[in-house]
């Protein structure tokens, strides 16, 4: 996950800084990546990461971090268990895209938020614009059939940037602001990356059925399949390295 999740964090958090004393909720906050930047930036207040997952949030726990000490709440964007106003900033990397409701997780983003109050979230661009994810579905569709890269898919539900911030402004935010970021991320390898995916994530469900022999197996031929469809520039001394593109939206809260 840090390969990913830890280089969209600092940028993320770098665009709303955080101040001490604020009271800052991190949306399907996952291992915990922005939670602990902002808790860092932050020194005192009260920093909140919440997820659905009860798995993510053991991992979340199980990492130590520096700064103002974090709650880790589970629960849901749609029904955010907590009162209306009780945020200074409100942050949400890359997990939009996976509501079931999202114009709803917003208005519930905006009633938490205090008067004037933050957000700052980001959503991956259309998948095209991130090579090795694009590569990775045609790999899946080829080997797996069509349907298998649907999730995968979904998860460059905003091909563009205004998609974003009319959303949030649909939904009461204003000063909204969204830029096009692309990221450089590196993985240690290719097979490490279609592992990541097909292990760490909802894709799991993909090969779920499957021994672990037979799981590794495929694994590598996917692997080997998503290698031919990349630059062999981006394979360089074995590693994976490709760029990555999002959608960055910070608004405030319109009173």
């Amino acid at each position: 996950m840090p390969a990913i999740t830890s280089v969209w964090a600092s940028d993320l958090i770098d665009r709303v800084k955080p101040r001490p004393g604020e009271a800052a909720l991190d949306i399907a906050c996952g291992t915990g990546a922005v939670t602990r930047v902002a808790a860092e930036r932050m020194t005192t207040g009260r920093v909140v990461g919440l997820d659905f997952n009860p798995g993510m949030l053991a991992v979340a726990r199980s990492v130590a971090n520096s700064g103002t000490s974090i709650e880790w709440v589970e629960g849901s964007a749609l029904s955010l268990p907590f009162d209306d106003g009780s945020f200074d900033l409100v942050l949400c990397q890359l997990g939009l895209q996976f509501f079931p409701d999202r114009p709803l997780a917003l208005r519930e983003m905006r009633r938490v938020l205090a008067p004037s109050g933050r957000v700052a979230l980001s959503v991956y661009s259309a998948i095209e614009h991130t090579p090795a994810a694009y590569a990775f579905v045609q790999a899946l569709d080829q080997l797996l059939g069509p349907d298998s890269s649907t999730i995968k898919r979904a998860e460059h539900l905003f091909p563009e940037a205004h998609e974003v911030g009319d959303l949030m402004i649909n939904q009461g935010f204003e000063q909204v602001d969204v830029k096009t970021i692309t990221k450089h991320i590196t993985f240690p390898s290719i097979l490490d990356y279609v592992r990541f995916q097909l292990i760490a994530t909802p894709m799991a469900s993909l090969l779920g059925k499957r021994g672990d022999l037979e799981r590794e197996i495929m694994i590598g031929i996917i692997a080997s399949t998503t290698q031919t469809l990349l630059d062999p520039e981006m394979l360089r001394d074995g590693r994976l390295s490709f760029p990555q593109e999002a959608h960055v939206a910070t608004a405030l809260r319109a009173d």
